[in-house]
């Protein structure tokens, strides 16, 4: 017989969401008729498994051990697997020391560097997702029995080569509400990039994105059709030289790629993408400064103002500092970030 006591981080899902995790290998007809026997209880008493859990609660299994082992996965592999990815992103963590922006019970901001996934591509991969569970093991936040029922995650993702604010709940109440902020569109998000060519003035526009996933490269258009998205992009320009422009973006609906494809379309692509911009003016950047991607920071956060689980960042506003390269360029393009990296 087994004891599940309900954390904060188990507390709000359904009782079979949670055996589901706990016993990822079994069907779903075990479980429920696991349930129906009492061989599986919620607080002494029979459950059905549509019951959401509060902390404190007691879930008792019933059951041997050979079977609870069977019904978790091969436990010995799973668990090797899991220590040499942890072991690694730690490794990645201490390489890439990520600056660590915020951090209370229930979320974690932190400033991706270029050339880091948000998630796993494939499994060989190491993640900002690795990185953070490697981190919170490593201080304590979080044990490895923890693991078996709730996963931290990110709530965000930014491109492999995009740098910036990556938002991650640590508990299952600060993950639930600061993905809500997100896909509410709640939270206000704000990117730094330079684009080629003198931009004047700010503006707000609009078009449509049809992505083809597979050459993984977006189109924007000005119709909308069945397979594209509304997106809006709001920009001002920081500071020029009259061959770049430093632009702040306003990021207002969130797609693949959107910055990217809807600067480019207008004529104002990114510095140092290969993919959406100017190739002769890339590849004099990367001969001189070892440019291989586009420079495009998510550098500032506003946080809408609520009174829930999040009310410690209610209304605050984060700022990620530029990588090396970028402020480099910046710097020597005379491209001033005066006033733009302070918090207000």
């Amino acid at each position: 017989m087994q004891e599940i006591h309900i954390s904060g981080n188990e507390a709000g899902q359904r009782l079979d969401k949670l055996l589901g995790k706990f016993l990822s290998d079994a069907p779903k007809s075990f479980l429920y008729k696991m349930m129906r026997k009492k061989n599986i209880t919620l607080n002494g008493k029979k459950a059905e498994g549509s019951e959401k859990l509060k902390e404190g609660d007691c879930v008792k299994l019933f059951l041997s051990d050979e079977t609870i082992a069977k019904f978790s996965g091969t436990v010995s592999d799973t668990a090797k697997v899991e220590q040499r990815v942890r072991q690694a992103a730690y490794r990645e963590v201490k390489k890439q020391m990520p600056e660590i922006l915020y951090e209370d019970e229930n979320i974690l901001l932190f400033n991706k560097q270029p050339g880091l996934l948000s998630q796993r591509a494939k499994p060989s991969d190491i993640s900002a997702v690795d990185c953070l569970i490697a981190y919170l093991l490593e201080t304590g936040a979080l044990t490895p029995e923890m693991l078996r029922t709730f996963r931290p995650s990110v709530c965000n993702r930014l491109d492999r080569n995009t740098s910036g604010i990556l938002a991650a709940g640590k508990s299952l109440a600060g993950l639930q509400e600061l993905s809500l902020f997100f896909k509410e569109r709640s939270i206000e998000k704000y990117y730094l990039c330079p684009v080629i060519g003198q931009v004047e003035q700010g503006e707000r526009i609009s078009g449509y994105l049809q992505k083809n996933s597979k050459t993984n490269r977006v189109q924007v258009q000005e119709i909308s059709d069945e397979k594209s998205a509304r997106i809006e992009t709001e920009y001002h320009p920081v500071a020029g030289n009259g061959r770049l422009t430093l632009l702040e973006v306003h990021l207002i609906t969130g797609k693949t790629h959107q910055i990217r494809a809807h600067l480019a379309s207008i004529g104002h692509p990114l510095l140092g993408d290969f993919k959406y911009g100017n190739l002769g003016v890339n590849e004099r950047y990367k001969k001189q400064y070892g440019l291989e991607a586009q420079l495009l920071h998510a550098y500032r956060l506003r946080m809408p103002e609520t009174d829930g689980v999040l009310k410690n960042i209610s209304g605050r506003e984060f700022r990620a500092s530029l990588p090396d390269l970028f402020a480099r360029i910046c710097q020597e393009e005379q491209l001033a970030l005066s006033g733009v990296m302070e918090t207000r």
